[in-house]
């Protein structure tokens, strides 16, 4: 078929909570960061870190100082941003590819088969070794380096940024995020959203399913022709 007239011209999925869920290696390593600054961190406030890159990640729990962090320089912001990196990069050793979520393979093969390209747009800078860990990187065609886009989601920047390094119109891209700030992302590039979780908290997504099990990808063109 020829591009300009498919449907879906490339899928492009989030990383974590899509492909594979490294949320629990991010807690933990941001909870060792914030106990040693003496700041509270819970799995609720966890929930604010979601989606969002790992400076305003920081800024997020630097607020919940009396001064909401002010008196710090941006160097030490800097370093402790790298402190919970390499927290991070120490748990994420033991990644494997039995860590790939329900249902991500068998829709890789059938994009594959279908010769529909895949992009990732992650706010991970750890996502190429993730990919490599999990054996899947020679399913995804591009990497949006989030060091190259002006602005983190929600904002739409890497999404267009891994729509254009594939060389398609974001009109005819469908991606894939859990967080509500990745479905806001994807709206804004212009793209067909699939949200994975919860309803209510994606409702502004096109199409939503509970959990990864459920993607497939003759759904998604039935829901997308539909828009």
């Amino acid at each position: 078929m020829n591009k300009e007239h498919q449907e879906i011209q490339a899928v492009i999925f989030d990383l974590d909570g899509v492909i594979t869920d490294t949320a629990k290696y991010h807690y933990e390593a941001w909870k060792q960061l914030a106990e040693e600054l003496g700041i509270h961190f819970d799995l609720e406030f966890n929930e604010q870190l979601k989606g969002i890159d790992r400076m305003a990640s920081l800024e997020k729990i630097l607020s919940a100082l009396p001064d909401g962090g002010a008196a710090f320089t941006l160097e030490q912001k800097q370093e402790w941003a790298e402190r919970k990196n390499n927290n991070y990069k120490r748990l994420i050793q033991t990644v494997d590819k039995s860590e790939i979520l329900p249902g991500i393979l068998d829709l890789f093969h059938d994009l594959e088969y279908a010769g529909i390209p895949i992009g990732l747009a992650s706010a991970s800078r750890n996502a190429g070794t993730l990919l490599r860990q999990l054996k899947v990187e020679s399913y995804i065609h591009v990497i949006a380096d989030p060091e190259n886009v002006a602005h983190g989601k929600p904002a739409p920047d890497i999404f267009l940024k891994a729509a254009e390094e594939l060389g398609v119109d974001p009109h005819y891209c469908v991606g894939i995020e859990d967080a509500e700030a990745g479905v806001q992302a994807i709206k804004s590039a212009g793209m067909f959203a699939v949200g994975v979780g919860d309803a209510e908290i994606l409702s502004k997504a096109d199409y939503i399913v509970p959990e990864t099990s459920k993607l497939s990808l003759s759904d998604i063109k039935q829901h997308m022709a539909g828009r």
